[in-house]
């Protein structure tokens, strides 16, 4: 018999047992103890590792056997390490994470079938091993370690899957998205949001049942006296599949989950990483060109995949009822007394097998067809979320520009120059780039933007400028200015000169937007 080790650090976690082969011996042997770095290795009295799945950012997760039950039963042990120097605060923030896993897992997971069941949660005082302290504490003194037990899930993960076989059909991802949208429903209706969807965190069990796995990271909402405070992210997410509130650390929704959901969908089609489909500058998602879908889930995922939460679906539910099949009479033969308008059927899922559990609620068994809802909303058209995109971007142009040319009226004043100096350029060149860089993180949005300019414009009408004929003596400003008959109102040249420059930058964006889609296609 092998017991691994869940000591973090030992040098030989592996640990060999012969006498323990005979499973009357393994069942009936008070303790044992690794030779390397003398650990109790049967946890609990009665849960013993064999081998390591993986270490995370809260810490390791062992393949476990409960000693227990007639069949000595699979089991996940999930013990908390956070990695990093954590500062006290840290580490207590950390530890009430793990403990809120072992709670929602009690709440949700006995209650659902696709969410794995908890099994135990305890804690182990061990002394620590010599020249090995945990945590920073001394050698010789006592640690503390915290397990979580849970069901086991006997298959592969989307990840794993997506490295296999490569891109995911539209069907699959159908079936992939139906499936995680019932649990989430299930999750988000009893006040917890995941916080972290991804396709490592999706399982197929090996009779094709799909698990929602992992909720490390889990939120639980509350009502009443500081909820808003309450529902604030803590910063845990995986890089590329977290919305843009999640990544600063502002409130999460369930929109939040339902951004992430989509993210994984778009890597399953294309088999590309995040950071490979996400344009940055524009806070869009350019997917499209590399997955074989119907316009209709194309609209949904990008209506999902809209940088601000109030913009998606605001529930599960919602997209479910996105989901389902419109009529389709015009598919129909001539119809006849015996005929009736056919209706496009669901994408085919696995059928749902009984679970052990008895106090397991199926409440969204993936067998059974969907529960009524209401007529499903207008379908989205692509063209619309394409062109809110572009539009957005030419709109930021816009402003960068015209604030860049009232910018340029300022500087020139102030130095008493026009463009022959490095010092104006880098002044320019450094205020613009502030701009851009605030639009991007979307500090500056919408009314921002239009509140700036206006007070950026008012403030420049009352500077003493010394040079704005020079500037608007430049062609082509000079013609416009003659055959406009302004050369006389100071104001009419202010907007002459910022209106030029906000042409000029959303012509340049507009360029490198189009030249930018070409080379995606056809690289």
């Amino acid at each position: 018999m092998e017991i691994y080790c869940t000591r973090p650090g030992c040098l030989r976690p592996l640990n060999q047992f012969p006498d323990l082969d005979d499973s009357t011996k393994l069942k009936a042997v008070p303790q044992k103890y690794c030779t390397a770095c003398g650990m109790p290795l049967i946890l609990d009295n009665r849960y013993f590792a064999t081998k390591l799945l993986g270490r995370g950012g809260f810490g390791a997760a062992f393949l476990a056997r409960d000693r227990r039950t007639p069949g000595m039963r699979y089991c996940v042990v999930k013990q908390f390490l956070p990695a990093g120097n954590l500062t006290p605060d840290q580490l207590q923030t950390a530890l009430k994470l793990f403990e809120r896993e072992a709670e929602v897992l009690e709440d949700l997971g006995n209650r659902h079938l696709q969410i794995p069941d908890l099994l135990a949660f305890f804690p182990l005082d061990v002394p620590s091993q010599s020249g090995q302290a945990h945590q920073g504490s001394q050698a010789n003194q006592a640690n503390q370690f915290f397990y979580i037990v849970q069901e086991f899930v006997d298959g592969e993960d989307m990840e794993t899957e997506l490295a296999q076989k490569g891109r995911f059909s539209e069907a699959e991802v159908l079936e992939i998205l139906t499936e995680m949208l019932k649990i989430l429903q299930f999750v988000h209706e009893n006040h917890s949001i995941h916080r972290d969807i991804k396709p490592s965190n999706i399982m197929r069990r090996r009779d094709g049942l799909l698990f929602l796995l992992d909720f490390g990271a889990v939120k639980q909402v509350t009502a009443g006296a500081g909820a808003a405070q309450a529902g604030r992210s803590t910063g845990i997410y995986s890089m590329g599949f977290a919305p843009p509130e999640q990544m600063r650390g502002d409130k999460v929704y369930p929109a939040t989950d339902l951004y992430a959901l989509a993210v994984t969908c778009i890597t399953l089609l294309t088999g590309k990483q995040p950071n490979e489909l996400h344009d940055t500058y524009s806070d869009t998602w350019n997917w499209r060109s590399y997955a074989q879908v119907s316009d209709r889930l194309e609209a949904i995922l990008n209506r999902l995949l809209l940088p601000t939460p109030n913009q998606r679906f605001q529930s599960a539910a919602e997209v479910l009822a996105a989901l389902q099949p419109l009529p389709s009479p015009h598919f129909a033969p001539s119809p006849t007394p015996s005929t009736t308008p056919s209706v496009t059927p669901p994408v085919p899922l696995p059928a749902s097998p009984a679970k052990p559990s008895a106090t397991k609620l199926q409440s969204a068994p993936p067998s059974s067809p969907p529960a009524p809802s209401p007529p499903p909303p207008p379908p989205i058209v692509r063209s619309r979320t394409t062109s809110f995109a572009l539009w957005e971007v030419l709109a930021s142009a816009a402003f960068t520009g015209f604030e860049g040319g009232l910018l340029a009226i300022a500087v020139a004043s102030l130095l008493g120059t026009v463009g022959l100096s490095p010092v104006f350029w880098m002044v320019l060149m450094a205020l613009v780039a502030v701009m851009v860089y605030a639009q991007t993180r979307r500090w500056l949005e919408k009314v921002d933007l239009l509140i700036i300019a206006g007070v950026t414009l008012f403030l420049v009408r009352f500077l003493p400028f010394a040079l704005l004929h020079k500037i608007v003596l430049l062609p082509p400003l000079s013609t416009v200015a003659q055959v406009l008959g302004i050369g006389n109102s100071p104001l009419a040249l202010i907007l002459l000169i910022a209106g030029f420059t906000g042409l000029i930058a959303i012509a340049a964006t507009a360029a490198f937007r189009l030249i930018y889609n070409l080379l995606s296609r056809l690289l």
